[in-house]
């Protein structure tokens, strides 16, 4: 059931989950939990001490790697330009407000509404934009715009005297939530604007962020210290609260105070994370991103303290997300929620119009870079591809840098676009966090050498080792990569270069323009050990061809992908109201096709025709019809992701 008026979607969502809807869905209710026969995982969390694993592989601070030219560094304009066109007072308007402080700025619509109770979630993004933005680029209009921000919430912290409460909205919210009254999610406002401080912080330098940001713990602390176990468990964590867990735990690494653990370890969900830490899969009925900044912030109190059972939480949750129940670009859920069993992603997609949010696209991301740290598996940088390629660059808007709510993949599906200031859906604000952050899975590295995870144009420097490299590359467009070494201190070191999963046979390694005779296999590293000096050149050369790739519970239904790429047939965009191409996601039912999608033959993916000019663009001819197949990230008007085969 899609709620649209009255009633939004997202609240909808918040209490789906414990509704006797998400218990029916889930077929689970209360009674599992009553058939334990062993104490539960999570009974009992103790205090915990920082005591931080060592990490197998460190990602490098984003201020070291730099973009070239190519379409993330075009993606990551488009972003930097919409970051300035939006007035910081206007962001600051409902805080100054509910401060009691004077503002004359024109207030913004839609999830930033002066009467919407998430108001205020769309600022904590942007200091987060703010800040990655400034490590990324360097660019400094971010960090006076991200420096503003927080000294102007830093005055209304103040004027509150609450204890170190802040947020756009009075504290009769979280009144409203200790009671189990309705109430739109204001823990998950709370979490965007802490860990927007903690990014200024940490990625900008700025003192004082670190201050607020120990007032906002502090509140979060004494509130719900006054709340019994059974309440925060029953009542309060049955409301989306983002990642307050993880917030917290950086807090703790952040200040050396292992207290920020406990505080942060009374958000842990443990009827979710109980079945994940046993290895079971019991998310259906569940709402995808309430729970996976959870699970990121389960990984974080794994390394910082060594509790495996966080470890196993986030693990699994990764393994049977990823393997289980994504789709074809990456992406997961319909309706923000995960409505089926694992391996019946055919029945979850033909139950609505409105699949992968992209929210959850980013944070699954940020967890895939948490996981690489503890295990270098490229099967997680082989999804990280696959998210980033076809889920991310295709949710922007050319120029404008708008993204959307939902990648929909119904059939004559097109994209709905947030605007400038009347949506601040959710996405919108996670989005402009994830276009600043391309630069951060590219490389890896550990004291011995340096992985490099993706094929995007760009400049490592890895100054600690006196080693400098520019990846030049035009992927996936050209399945070639070239690294140069600009420059390398005199210690032997191993470049370990991704040998993608979906490599097609006829790949290619040259050192120098010497042809490597063995190479590792599609879905490993290929480990290059030398002593490297500047001017050396690794040269990939990475043959793809066209696959079907179906679902497990249909397989006369499936996505055509060449390499890593998922394409999808481009059909004409037809008559679609103005108001509708804002919505969360397109409202097909309403609007017909003006050209349905055509099914395709079983061996269509040999009778592919590249178009000439066009990289990753094809056609074929079906019954008479030329169908256009194109990059689901290039498609500006209907498309269709999933084919009927024949």
């Amino acid at each position: 059931m899609v709620m649209r008026k009255g009633f939004s979607r997202r609240r909808f969502s918040a209490g789906l989950v414990a509704s006797p809807l998400a218990m029916a869905l889930s077929g689970r209710a209360g009674a599992a939990w009553n058939n334990v026969e062993t104490p539960p995982v999570f009974q009992h969390i103790d205090a915990a001490r920082i005591a931080p694993l060592a990490p197998r592989a460190h990602t490098f601070p984003t201020a070291q790697v730099r973009l070239d030219e190519g379409p993330f560094l075009q993606a990551q304009r488009w972003n930097a330009g919409y970051i300035k066109r939006i007035d910081p007072d206007r962001l600051l308007h409902t805080f100054r407000l509910t401060a009691g402080l004077p503002s004359a700025a024109k207030p913004l619509g839609g999830w930033e509404d002066p009467t919407c109770e998430l108001r205020g979630h769309f600022t904590g993004h942007y200091l987060s934009a703010c800040a990655l933005a400034w490590a990324a680029t360097g660019d400094a209009d971010t960090l006076t715009r991200g420096n503003r921000l927080v000294s102007a919430l830093a005055e209304c912290q103040q004027a509150l005297k609450l204890d170190g409460y802040l947020a756009a909205f009075p504290v009769s919210l979280f009144d409203r939530l200790a009671v189990g009254a309705q109430v739109w999610a204001p823990f998950y406002t709370y979490h965007k604007i802490f860990n927007g401080m903690l990014d200024m912080h940490e990625l900008a330098d700025n003192a004082q962020a670190l201050a607020v940001a120990r007032g906002m713990a502090q509140w979060s602390d004494h509130w719900t210290a006054e709340r019994g176990e059974q309440d925060m468990q029953a009542v309060v964590l049955e409301i989306e609260f983002g990642g307050m867990n993880d917030a917290l735990y950086r807090l703790a690494a952040v200040t050396g105070d292992a207290h920020w653990i406990t505080v942060g370890d009374r958000f842990t969900k443990k009827r979710v994370f109980e079945p994940l830490a046993s290895r079971k899969d019991q998310l259906r009925g569940l709402h995808m991103n309430t729970h996976v900044p959870q699970v990121i912030g389960a990984a974080r109190r794994h390394a910082m303290t060594g509790d495996q059972r966080f470890g196993d939480v986030a693990s699994f949750f990764w393994q049977t997300v990823t393997t289980a129940r994504s789709y074809a670009t990456g992406g997961a859920s319909n309706n923000e929620h995960w409505l089926t069993e694992p391996n019946h992603l055919a029945r979850e997609w033909d139950s609505g119009h409105d699949h992968q949010e992209c929210c959850c696209s980013y944070n699954m991301l940020k967890l895939g870079t948490h996981l690489f740290a503890r295990a270098p598996d490229p099967a997680i940088a082989d999804y990280y591809e696959r998210n980033l390629i076809n889920h991310r660059l295709g949710t922007m808007q050319p120029e404008t840098g708008l993204t959307t709510y939902f990648l929909s993949l119904a059939p004559a599906a097109w994209k709905t676009w947030g605007t400038e200031d009347s949506t601040f859906w959710c996405c919108n604000g996670s989005a402009l966090e994830d276009f600043s952050t391309f630069n951060r899975m590219i490389y890896a590295h550990d004291d011995t050498g340096v992985w490099v995870n993706l094929f995007i144009a760009s400049q490592l420097d890895w100054a600690e080792h006196g080693v400098r490299l520019r990846q030049t590359t035009n992927f996936p467009a050209e399945a070639h990569t070239r690294i140069t070494i600009e420059a390398s201190g005199p210690a032997p070191w191993t470049l370990r270069l991704r040998m993608p999963s979906w490599l097609a046979d006829g790949a290619q390694v040259r050192v120098n323009g010497k042809l490597l005779e063995a190479l590792s296999a599609p879905g490993s590293y290929l480990e290059i050990r030398r002593r490297w000096q500047a001017g050396d050149r690794v040269e990939m050369t990475m043959p793809m061809q066209t696959r079907w790739e179906v679902f497990p519970d249909r397989p006369d239904v499936g996505a055509l992908v060449h390499g890593p790429v998922v394409l999808a047939q481009h059909l004409p965009l037809g008559m679609i109201p103005a108001d509708l191409m804002h919505e969360h996601g397109p409202m097909v039912d309403k609007v017909a096709a003006p050209v349905a999608p055509a099914a395709l033959p079983r061996d269509a993916v040999v009778r592919l025709v590249p178009v000439s000019g066009q990289p990753l663009h094809f056609t074929t001819e079906v019954a008479g019809q030329v169908v256009d197949l194109r990059p689901v990230n290039a498609c500006r008007e209907r498309y269709s992701v999933y084919n009927r085969i024949v």
